[in-house]
């Protein structure tokens, strides 16, 4: 049985004792069934929405949370201050959960059951220890919630460019109203950390820090003039324009349309077009031979079946004596382990086929399967969370004109839920961001 997302909520039991605070108003939301059947459908599962409730209310009291009901009571006991969870529609919610765990918890967001006057901080304590979220004796429930990867979203030949396009090619104007001039969208590297431990990140700051995030990359890689440079994951050119404004020769492949268009009219408004392509190509494709080889925040779109292809076709195109510098988020091997099989939320409506690595599973894969090495890495982690935190601030300022550019009210909040449940990953420490040296081996086993 299948109900509508405003169907009317059900009661849910409240402990007695708790004064009533002001009534919460729901989101009234115009869902579109055809673009959103999963966020205007609400399962019928009143077995698994009682489940939910119950680890709902044990969550609630492990992290300190702050669950408010439509009217206003709280469903357990919490402190002053306590990140505050909003349910509205607390029915819908529960089946959501229910049935789907945490894409459930994720597509009641963008439905509107629940909202959160601080959603970094209500994520950031869900997402401190993930591991502990859930109490022992109830994982067993995993395996009946959680959903493998489809196929159809793998990384394979056939698959890449339409996982590309479903989130690259959504338009240029929507990240241009988000993302600072440089156009790039991967980790800043600010300034040394203020008193607090946060990088002094502002808005003003960003384009520089930027730079000196590419910067150091391309020091990494060694990348000077005169050097053959190939770019795995183009963005929109703003390494690609670093790298030829030192005087190398650029190869950038990219299999986003859109991406392709803009970088190629920056590199050619900039006087670069002699030093500086741009390929509509799949990595595996690359061909040629380099003295650096460089990839920002591409291995996770990758999907972990495919690394050991990924990190071969570098070796393959890496002249003797180059380096290759990657950037990359990471997270615990065993994290990495247990949900690199999942179906999760963000693969199923942010990055189909990706998988976040961790740094043991980088330097395994390149030694089982080439012979390059990790060499170092540097991380610097707080640096992402400060630049989400400017490009979350950004997005949310201009709804309207994201708005205007034909995004809907779900698609709004399925990316601020995006870029804040991002940035709780990195408050947590659980995700980190690493730029990689790999060279190769230059002991007889190590050759090609």
């Amino acid at each position: 049985m299948i109900r509508t997302a405003t169907g009317r909520p059900a009661a849910v039991p409240v402990p007695t004792g708790h004064q009533p605070a002001e009534p919460l108003r729901a989101p009234q939301l115009d869902i579109d069934p055809l673009r959103w059947p999963d966020i205007a459908r609400v399962p019928d599962s009143p077995l698994r929405a009682a489940i939910a409730g119950r680890l709902l209310r044990t969550v609630a009291r492990r992290r300190g949370l702050r669950v408010e009901l439509p009217d206003g009571r709280l469903l357990v006991p919490a402190p002053a201050g306590a990140p505050v969870l909003r349910l509205h529609r607390p029915h819908t919610f529960l089946h959501r959960v229910g049935a789907g765990a945490l894409i459930g918890f994720g597509e009641s967001y963008q439905a509107g059951d629940w909202d959160s006057p601080d959603l970094v901080a209500l994520l950031t304590a869900l997402a401190d220890a993930p591991q502990s979220l859930v109490p022992g004796g109830t994982r067993w429930l995993r395996r009946f919630s959680v959903q493998r990867p489809p196929h159809t979203e793998s990384g394979s030949t056939g698959n890449t460019g339409r996982n590309v396009r479903r989130h690259y090619d959504l338009s240029n104007e929507l990240f241009a109203l988000f993302l600072d001039p440089t156009m790039t969208y991967s980790a800043a590297l600010f300034p040394t950390s203020g008193p607090d431990g946060r990088p002094p990140a502002d808005w003003e700051s960003l384009p520089t820090a930027q730079h000196r995030k590419i910067d150091r990359l391309l020091d990494l890689a060694g990348v000077g003039p005169g050097h053959r440079v190939l770019e795995i994951g183009t963005g929109w050119g703003e390494l690609a324009l670093r790298a030829a404004q030192r005087g190398a020769r650029v190869v950038s492949l990219t299999l986003s349309h859109e991406q392709l268009a803009l970088a190629r009219r920056r590199i050619a408004q900039a006087g670069l077009s002699e030093r500086a392509e741009v390929r509509l190509c799949d990595y595996r494709a690359a061909e040629g031979e380099y003295d650096a080889v460089v990839s920002v925040e591409m291995i996770e779109a990758v999907g972990r079946t495919y690394w050991p292809t990924y990190l071969r076709t570098l070796d393959r195109v890496l002249a003797p004596g180059g380096r290759v510098a990657l950037q990359t988020i990471t997270m615990p091997h065993e994290g990495m382990l247990a949900s690199s099989r999942t179906y999760t939320w963000i693969l199923k409506y942010i990055f189909p086929g990706g998988q976040i690595p961790s740094v043991r599973a980088i330097g395994q894969t390149a030694a089982a399967h080439t012979g390059l090495r990790l060499t170092s890495c540097q991380e610097y982690g707080p640096h992402y969370a400060e630049t989400l935190r400017l490009w979350r601030e950004r997005f949310t300022a201009r709804a309207e004109d994201v708005s205007a550019l034909g995004f809907d009210q779900v698609f709004r909040r399925m990316w601020e839920l995006y870029l804040a449940y991002s940035e709780a990953g990195f408050r947590t420490g659980y995700l980190n961001v690493q730029q990689m040296l790999l060279t190769r081996d230059a002991a007889p086993g190590g050759a090609r």
